[in-house]
């Protein structure tokens, strides 16, 4: 059994480690994998269809615990305990919920103090305590009908009958609210900020700017943040970098730091049953500097060791590169192709697309017409995929990878052969 500490307002966790408020999606996930046989049968939760609008949840049934995501921002907003007989509990080192003390109203306001008048659902018999970031639900008879004692809000009950909590949420800022269009009871609560102790000496991203030509991509200009120097005393920095198309690798690792992995491209794995493969010595390959906090990988060329290709990530659940990368709020402006009909040229206006684009409507704007190459990922141990495939759409110097609810999965932005400048090689220790 889990013994955990409530921080009102922030965070769920003992002293090696802790759910905060605000962290990201990928950062939770990292803990409960660091506590494999502590933590056991995780679940996520998604929707397939509408991954935008209905929330990401992280559940440990067999700890009643779920953590409750933004699905935008896929931060963590909410922090519920839906099954307090599964977990202990403790609030500035005093325990309150234990299979030895009962979590009844007159512990919660022995153990957290006087608040202002709880609030009561008629409907659903559920009477809430609520403090600022954290709420304690009580499901009550019906006989029952609210009052006042002990100088705060609470109902009155017969000796040895007062309830005991079911639930308890821990969210951001003061406002606690059931929802009545949800069964569950949970709070409406604002989103805070990612915290500082989760910036984790890393960049991350606010926006990028993918900037074009009327046809072909330049470069990205990268809008980030990261933690404040202590000399200025200030909690965060803000810091704009622009990466282009023959940047060198030294140039990328300037702008944008040291890559979290580097990871080279697969080689043939037929090139050994070649004739000539014992006689040459393998060609060298291209790698990638990848940088999961921002949602972008750079493509280095081998030879020339500069950038070739920007892939763009969305981070959508339900795709086979989940929770690797944040998602990277990219905005990208397609001019699209001039259209003959008739003898007459047709020019459309710009296309703006960005992370949360539908593919429908960037197709149809664009007027992609040609067929999709399917793209099936596996892993190492052939086992199979079970998201799926993906489908990829070539337009002007972007490659769409569309997952089959219609979002975007990554943009991939690539030089065409004939247009790349031609460089010294550049001799690396």
């Amino acid at each position: 059994m889990l013994d955990l500490e409530i921080v009102p307002e922030r965070s769920l966790g003992c002293d090696t480690w802790e759910f905060v408020l605000g962290m990201h999606f990928s950062q939770s996930v990292a803990i409960i994998q660091s506590q494999v046989g502590t933590i056991r049968g995780v679940q996520v939760l998604y929707s397939d269809q509408n991954p935008l609008s209905v929330d990401l949840v992280i559940n440990m049934p067999q700890d009643g615990i779920r953590l409750i995501f933004d699905p935008v921002a896929q931060r963590l907003k909410i922090i519920e305990i839906y099954n307090m007989k599964l977990v202990k509990l403790r609030y500035s080192g005093m325990c309150f919920n234990s299979p030895e003390v009962t979590p009844s109203i007159e512990q919660v306001e022995h153990c957290f103090g006087a608040t202002h008048p709880g609030l009561y659902d008629s409907q659903r018999h559920l009477f809430a305590l609520n403090f600022r970031g954290l709420s304690f639900y009580f499901p009550v008879d019906s006989k029952f009908e609210p009052g006042y004692a002990h100088g705060l809000g609470s109902l009155q009950f017969p000796n040895g009958g007062s309830p005991v909590v079911s639930r308890t949420t821990i969210y951001y800022g003061s406002q606690h609210q059931l929802s009545s269009s949800n069964t569950s009871g949970r709070c409406a609560a604002p989103l805070p900020e990612l915290p500082l102790s989760c910036y984790r000496q890393q960049l991350h991203l606010r926006r990028c700017d993918v900037l074009r030509s009327p046809a072909a991509t330049i470069a990205l200009r990268l809008h980030m943040y990261t933690e404040g120097s202590s000399r200025s005393g200030e909690g965060t920095q803000t810091i704009r970098r622009v990466v282009r198309f023959g940047d060198s690798c030294q140039a990328v690792s300037r702008a944008l730091a040291a890559p979290a992995r580097l990871y080279y491209k697969a080689d043939d794995k037929m090139r050994i049953h070649r004739p000539t493969a014992r006689r040459r010595p393998p060609p060298a390959s291209d790698y990638f500097f990848n940088y999961f906090t921002l949602g972008l990988d750079v493509l280095f060329d081998a030879r020339t060791h500069r950038v070739k290709k920007f892939v763009l990530h969305t981070n959508y659940p339900g795709h086979y590169n989940f929770n690797m990368y944040h998602r990277c709020e990219f905005e990208l402006t397609v001019q699209p192709d001039k259209c003959e009909s008739n003898m007459l040229v047709e020019s459309r206006g710009a296309v703006t697309i960005t992370a949360y684009s539908k593919w429908e409507t960037v197709s149809r704007a664009l007027r992609v017409c040609e067929r999709p190459v399917v793209l099936n990922r596996a892993s190492s141990t052939n086992t199979t995929n079970p998201f799926g495939s993906t489908f990829c759409y070539g337009y002007q110097d972007i490659i769409f990878e569309v997952m089959s609810n219609n979002y975007i999965a990554s943009i991939t932005l690539y030089q065409p052969e004939g247009t790349r400048p031609h460089y010294a090689v550049n001799s690396i220790a």
